[in-house]
């Protein structure tokens, strides 16, 4: 025997069954009312390709439509790769007030903090060809230009050490091709390997060689990206202050003998094992033995600099009362 309760939920599901299933119910003008709803929230728009652009202080030509083409692919896939850019604005937050004095004391253009950002996306990854750190150095170019890399010690992991190695590197590129340009090019490609392309295809201006897929895409990354980061807003990325990762304050502690075992180290100074690895990731083991007796500055943050609320206080005090 039927119940009012079921009566009137057999009549609500026959109700909806008809509204879906025949459209002169009203369901079809809904799906059509919601979908154009949707296309004004949710669109893929064309990035605007600025008027102007150079590279350190060298102009891009943006009136050939090779150049613009290229350009677009990279603004583009950094416009609409939003996690990935967002975390790009987030790092460098803390990343470029680190890398920006150090370019400006090897007089090294300003612009060539974004070639580091699209190396590594400022993470200290290691490429399958085993180049390292936020500046991406294999091996013996590290070495090379003054890194210490062995089992227990690591610089091109080291910020300041390895955009100093990145100067030196980028300098002697320049005196070689006069072009800054072409020297970012060679960063990617190795000086050789650049030389020999242009004497192979008789021309010196990086827009108009030939390179493989990995070196013609280099320049415009970095392109994009500072056009990007020069205009946030216009490429639809919106931060406020707390949604960046704030600079820590850290004091330098002086080692040159033997640290037999570096969690205890990092507990006798307030912090432990993992932030002193966060810190120092160019520390490759759980001791420093330093045989060569080296002079090493690891950085320990000041515990009360790890709290959010440090940074953000109203954020932080809102984020406690929440909880």
């Amino acid at each position: 025997m039927l119940t009012l309760r079921k009566i009137v939920v057999l009549i609500l599901s026959q109700a909806i069954i008809i509204y879906c299933i025949f459209p002169f119910f009203g369901a079809s003008s809904l799906v059509l009312r919601c979908n154009a709803e949707n296309n004004k929230i949710y669109q893929n728009l064309a990035v605007e390709i600025p008027q102007k652009l150079d590279f350190a202080g060298e102009a891009v030509p943006l009136e050939r439509l090779d150049i613009r083409e290229s350009l677009d692919r990279e603004l583009l896939i950094n416009t609409y790769w939003q996690s990935q850019t967002s975390l790009f604005f987030k790092r460098a937050n803390r990343i470029f007030p680190v890398i920006e004095p150090i370019l400006k004391k090897n007089d090294i253009p300003d612009d060539f903090k974004y070639l580091a950002l699209i190396e590594s996306g400022f993470a200290n990854v290691v490429s399958p060809s085993g180049a390292t750190g936020f500046w991406q150095f294999i091996q013996s170019t590290a070495e090379k230009n003054g890194l210490i890399v062995n089992d227990e010690v690591d610089e091109r992991y080291h910020l300041e050490k390895s955009t100093e190695a990145a100067c030196k590197y980028l300098k002697n590129s320049y005196s070689i091709f006069k072009s800054w340009t072409l020297a970012a090019a060679a960063y990617n490609m190795g000086d050789i390997g650049l030389g020999n392309t242009i004497k192979t295809q008789k021309v010196n201006n990086y827009y108009d060689l030939l390179f493989n897929a990995e070196t013609a895409r280099y320049v415009f990354r970095i392109l994009a990206v500072k056009t990007i980061f020069e205009n946030p807003k216009k490429y639809g990325f919106n931060f406020e202050d707390s949604d960046l990762y704030p600079i820590v304050k850290t004091e330098s502690v002086v080692v040159d003998s033997t640290v037999t075992d570096l969690a205890q180290f990092a507990l006798d100074k307030g912090i432990n094992y993992k932030i002193l690895k966060e810190y120092n990731p160019w520390l490759r083991k759980p001791s420093l033995i330093n045989k060569g007796k080296n002079i090493f500055y690891i950085k320990i943050p000041f515990p009360d600099e790890l709290l959010y609320k440090k940074h953000f206080p109203d954020k932080g005090s809102n984020y406690n009362d929440n909880k």
